[in-house]
């Protein structure tokens, strides 16, 4: 896991959506990856047999809050590929229970992943507070998710009373003898300690520096079926000890339903390369026939092995005219904006906030519009947009935000255009 050293962007992250497949239990000694900004939207799986990441959604950064906006992409692609996706928070020189709250409920409002799934604080850098961590690993259980501290042990035992922290809550430890490309955990450099549940055995998983991790205790499966006995579990794919990825099919696909094409899938029925924008993305099966499905926006055929169902109605809802919201201690922007079905940008252009970031506890904001997301107009690129993020966030298509605003590289928008949808 990488430290965070640089300035990141603002991101407000929409509602995941996620991929139904069946369901299978997962192993003790599954390998899988934890990924941040380094690895890009979609991030990178190490090996075919990997079953799980834990990606980074943002944090504190020992100055402000942060959002990495690389989170939502990541934890999509994850699930498209059949994996069982987890989420972890930068949590440098959080010193107090009240700046605790507030960053925990920042990000746990954005967290995509299913209740129940591992949601980690990164402790590597920076002031560390046993009392603090011990309140936020409660504070992150009590709102239905498995909490888990990661850190390298020399830090971890050099600045917190650990003990009495593994005692309650598991741990993420990492420690590698070298920076070798390393496939698999080499127990000579085992960091001894109790209730080590996820091991950290290389930052050299592959050549680029991907992390590689090794589950030691099952808890990568919580919020997934076989998991945490205590929280509702999500039926999200979590594969079949020893399968591989590419061989997880999802349930059969009819006329009509909203479907995703696998970021694992290369050609169309037709053998033609699938562009890597057409991936990730709503759209909607308009006819079969046999195995192979005709998707609205793409209008080719494609196999039905190669796209994945999406989480019941992706329309839209519509916002009542003349409502108003009173801003709660530990709301954000984008928070709110889910709630009422619409955007943190479209908020922050009917109150005129400068400065989405900056809203306040009693602040009164107005959320009409009398109109659906979907039929708005026009969004304004903020950085970190994608043209997959901004097609999922206003229910339409890349290809048809391609052809509306004339675009000739979809991989190339910038922070401040206006695009039609």
């Amino acid at each position: 896991m990488k430290k965070l050293k640089k300035a990141v962007a603002v991101l407000a992250i929409g509602l995941g959506l996620f991929a139904y497949a069946n369901p299978a239990l997962a192993a003790v000694g599954d390998q899988g990856v934890d990924w941040a900004v380094y690895q890009g939207d979609q991030g990178q799986f190490g090996y075919a047999h990997d079953k799980f990441s834990i990606s980074q959604i943002g944090g504190y950064n020992g100055v402000g809050i942060y959002w990495q906006s690389t989170y939502a992409s990541q934890v999509q692609s994850s699930i498209a590929q059949g994996k069982r996706a987890h989420t972890y928070i930068w949590y440098q020189s959080v010193t107090n229970t009240a700046l605790a709250k507030n960053v925990l409920d920042t990000m746990l409002a954005q967290v995509q992943t299913p209740k129940g799934s591992i949601v980690a604080l990164d402790v590597e850098d920076g002031i560390a507070n046993t009392d603090v961590i011990l309140w936020s690993l409660q504070y992150i259980k009590d709102r239905g998710y498995t909490p888990l501290l990661y850190g390298y042990k020399h830090f971890l035992t050099n600045n917190l009373d650990l003990g009495r922290i593994s005692s309650k809550f598991g741990l993420w430890m990492a420690q590698y003898p070298d920076y070798n490309v390393t496939p698999v955990p080499n127990y000579n450099y085992f960091p001894s300690w109790d209730n080590i549940q996820v091991f950290q055995f290389t930052s050299t998983y592959v050549a680029g520096g991907l992390d590689g991790n090794i589950d030691l205790s099952g808890v990568t499966d919580n919020g997934y079926i076989g998991g945490n006995a205590e929280k509702p579990k999500t039926e999200t794919p979590a594969i079949e000890a020893g399968k591989e990825a590419d061989q997880v099919k999802g349930n059969a696909k009819e006329v009509g339903i909203a479907v995703k094409v696998n970021f694992s899938s290369s050609t169309y029925a037709t053998g033609e390369t699938i562009p890597d924008w057409i991936k990730g993305t709503s759209y909607k099966i308009i006819e079969k026939s046999g195995d192979k499905v005709l998707l609205d926006g793409i209008m080719s055929w494609i196999s039905v092995y190669d796209v994945e169902t999406l989480d019941a109605s992706t329309s839209a809802p519509v916002v009542n005219a003349g409502q108003t919201h009173v801003v709660q201690y530990g709301e954000n922007l984008s928070g709110i904006a889910t709630k009422y079905g619409t955007t943190w940008q479209e908020l922050a252009r009917v109150n005129g906030l400068s400065n989405p970031d900056m809203i306040y506890s009693g602040q009164t904001l107005n959320v009409n519009g009398g109109q659906s997301v979907a039929t708005a107009g026009a969004c304004v690129v903020e950085y970190g947009d994608t043209l997959s993020s901004i097609a999922a966030q206003f229910c339409t298509t890349v290809e048809r935000l391609v052809s509306v605003n004339g675009i000739s590289n979809p991989d190339y928008i910038y922070a401040g255009q206006v695009l039609k949808f």
